[in-house]
């Protein structure tokens, strides 16, 4: 779990993929709510990314591994 970011991965999917996302303050989010909130910006510094055709929540990049989802 990222330790400075408000949105944690939770691994609770097949091979530890995320199913869903714990942000701060509210609890547990599914991934599909979780990607729509990203796509309306309102969670900034993340982005969507796909995998295998399945979309997930990243945060953009930075220098500060902590604060980078599932780093």
């Amino acid at each position: 779990m990222a330790k400075g970011s408000s949105i944690n991965g939770n691994a609770d999917g097949k091979n530890g993929s995320n199913k869903s996302y714990t942000i701060k303050g509210r609890g547990n989010v599914s991934r599909s709510k979780m990607v729509k909130e990203v796509k309306q910006g309102k969670h900034p510094d993340t982005h969507v990314v796909k995998v295998d055709g399945v979309e997930y929540a990243r945060n953009n990049p930075n220098h500060n591994k902590p604060d980078n989802i599932d780093d």
